[in-house]
């Protein structure tokens, strides 16, 4: 029996298209942006963070260097003395509330106008831009009366209607693009099995778009977290203050004595939620962007 010898395959030979001096340029050059727009970003968040372990006389000694003790002494004196756990229990549920309705009619109300033709359906589409070109400022007065009349001046309830008709026309606006794009196939079979409009919404084409979803809920979630002008004059009531008007009230109590490592801290305390809901949230956020480069 004759004995048979296998040859090895040859090796693919692999081809690599020539990189040009200009590509390589460029590279170098986006990189060296995008690395001094990290530092930019970083440096000042890292260094309050620093500050947040000083005592004030360490601050004020040494600014860029390590503390002396690696303590949570700020962050207590914080959450209690300056009463951030109070203005930081408001301020979640204020906004965990006021973003959980502005999601849920934002979507609704989206979904009908993307999806269905009915009579003056371009006339509230129209007017729901306008909401958006409309000054927060002129709004704020007329805010003022209507939640007096209301009885809900200086309130928590107050102020989380007043969040949720702020976010609803830029919710609606930036969600009626996604209901757009989705295939009406979907809904059309949906429909032939059965399906009611209520259950195509919520099962079916609210889940798929959920990219859109978590985008505009981090942008919400980041301008409301943030607000400063709309607490200050509709919530007066210091029980209900929420964390920019604590933090505000805090820096401006004892002037130049003030506990500047305990306000470090209650600045980290302020943004860490950011932090963490966009870390949960990064991963919808780059597919919408990804989804939206491809349309």
């Amino acid at each position: 029996m004759a004995a048979t010898t296998v040859t090895p395959p040859a090796r693919a030979e692999t081809r690599r298209a020539p990189v040009h001096t200009g590509d390589r340029v460029a590279a170098a050059t986006s990189h060296t942006v995008l690395s001094l727009w990290t530092f930019v970003v970083l440096a000042p968040l890292l260094w309050t963070v620093l500050q947040s372990f000083k005592t004030s006389a360490e601050i004020f000694a040494s600014p860029f260097a390590l503390p002396h003790r690696w303590s949570f002494d700020n962050y207590v004196s914080a959450w209690t003395t300056a009463g951030i756990g109070r203005y930081f229990a408001n301020t979640v549920l204020v906004v965990g509330v006021s973003l959980f309705l502005t999601m849920l009619l934002g979507a609704m109300s989206a979904y009908v106008l993307a999806r269905f033709d009915f009579p003056g359906r371009g006339v509230v589409k129209q007017l729901i831009l306008a909401g958006l070109t409309f000054p927060i400022f002129l709004a704020v007065v007329p805010l003022f009366f209507v939640l007096q009349g209301m009885g809900l001046l200086g309130t928590l309830p107050g102020l989380i209607l007043t969040y949720t008709a702020y976010a609803y026309p830029f919710t609606v606006f930036f969600l009626i693009s996604y209901f757009e794009e989705l295939p009406a196939e979907i809904a059309e079979a949906a429909a032939i099995d059965g399906a009611s409009e209520w259950r195509t919404f919520f099962q079916i084409m609210l889940p798929m778009a959920r990219p859109g979803m978590a985008s505009v809920a981090i942008l919400n979630f980041v301008g409301l977290w943030n607000q400063f002008l709309l607490p200050l004059v509709l919530n007066t009531d210091q029980d209900h203050w929420v964390l920019t008007q604590g933090m505000a009230a805090f820096a401006s109590s004892a002037g130049y004595s003030v506990d500047f490592g305990a306000l470090f801290a209650g600045a980290v305390m302020t943004i860490v939620p950011v932090l963490v809901v966009y870390i949960i949230f990064q991963r919808r956020l780059r597919g919408s962007v990804a989804q939206g480069s491809l349309k």
